[in-house]
């Protein structure tokens, strides 16, 4: 997934059970100890998180704030939901990347519902990517 590197969103497409992608553009950061790797971060009751449950695949590709593609072709791969302590991590990764405005909204988000609101997302390359 370095072709993403130096972008600022992604646009994530997972699918629904009739095999419908639905497309939605989100902040990401890398793994800092994985190419392979980004990370997304999103509210808890969201319907990526339900797809990504029900063992939806995923594709993400750069894209602008409102989800128009804008470098590089889609990249295939598998989204996993992380645990509370990941997620943190992600937080974490997130302010880092985009500064005073990612803590604003990180901080936000955490006093909106708490902690347990969002969750972190993990999508791997797939090899062939």
């Amino acid at each position: 997934m370095q072709s993403l590197r130096g972008q600022k969103y992604v646009l994530l497409t997972t699918y629904r059970k009739s095999g419908k992608p639905v497309s939605t553009p989100v902040w990401f950061v890398h793994d800092p100890e994985n190419d392979e790797k980004i990370y997304v971060w999103t509210a808890r009751d969201a319907g990526k998180v339900k797809r990504v449950r029900a063992g939806s695949r995923a594709t993400v590709v750069a894209c602008d704030a409102l989800g128009k593609k804008t470098y590089g072709e889609p990249v295939s791969g598998t989204p996993r939901l992380l645990d509370d302590d990941a997620t943190e991590r992600v937080r974490k990764l997130l302010m880092k990347k985009y500064g005073l405005f990612g803590a604003v909204t990180v901080y936000g988000s955490i006093l909106r519902g708490g902690r347990r609101r969002t969750i972190g997302i993990e999508i791997v390359a797939d090899p062939a990517s």
